[in-house]
């Protein structure tokens, strides 16, 4: 059945997809995009196991090749397109609409979503980089780009964004509308460990080693839970409160 390279053995996919391994061999092997692997879930999975469209591959693939499910908006005829957090599925002839969001123990699930918020995206800005002309290029956890125009190179007021933060950006023309930066107060949810998919308000964060990535956030749950991850896994979701539905209970 092909190269090691092209398929994925069913045993070796992440514990958290969906799939019957007993059954089946060999499973889909995501595309490389936007999401590792370990966090994202190939759209055939979706539709097939999740959403129950397909009972087989074959009409998983026919279905997503036909154009019915948009991902952030756009068309995906790609059946090992991997879809990750934050992403917003839509299937335009039933008008659902999902987000992907991390939840406990399953990792990724999909939350039902209105027009509305499915306009909107969470993007965690995992790098910054000076490109032409001074300006500021942010690289987000989806793959998406956006620069930051700045005025003086030399005094770049624009720039007040910092790596690990959220930007809230429009899917309509990509603009950033809101900034939710990676500090004390903030709403955030654990986008993996152990305790992946669980939301609090950031405690405290408490230093690490040299590299900011090893540092570790305290958080405190809706029902006064204190807990800890790694802030490789923060992701700040909102201030007062979240800028997106969660599952039921979460917060």
């Amino acid at each position: 059945m092909g190269s090691g390279s092209r398929h994925l053995k069913a045993l070796a996919a992440p514990a958290f997809w969906p799939i019957l391994r007993k059954e089946y061999k060999w499973t889909v092997k995501p595309s490389p995009g936007p999401h590792p692997i370990e966090r994202s879930i190939p759209l055939l999975i979706i539709v097939r196991d999740i959403l129950k469209y397909a009972k087989t591959g074959r009409e998983a693939r026919r279905l997503i090749a036909e154009g019915h499910f948009k991902v952030d908006g756009r068309v995906r005829r790609n059946y090992k397109y991997p879809v990750g957090p934050m992403d917003v599925l839509e299937i335009p002839k039933t008008g659902e609409i999902y987000r992907v969001i991390p939840v406990p123990t399953k990792v990724l699930g999909l939350i039902k979503n209105t027009p509305e918020e499915a306009r909107i995206k969470p993007c965690r800005i995992e790098d910054k980089t000076t490109v032409k002309g001074g300006h500021i290029q942010l690289n987000l956890h989806d793959g998406r780009n956006i620069i930051v125009k700045v005025s003086d190179p030399k005094n770049p007021v624009e720039d007040t964004y910092e790596t690990l933060g959220t930007v809230v950006v429009s899917l309509v023309d990509n603009k950033i509308v809101d900034y939710i930066p990676l500090e004390k107060g903030v709403i955030a949810i654990v986008i993996g460990g152990r305790n992946v998919g669980r939301v609090g308000r950031i405690v405290e964060i408490i230093p690490g080693a040299l590299k900011r990535r090893k540092y570790i956030a305290t958080l405190q749950d809706k029902y006064g839970n204190i807990f800890q991850t790694s802030i490789e896994y923060v992701f700040p979701i909102g201030r007062d409160k979240p800028v997106i539905t969660l599952p039921e209970g979460a917060w």
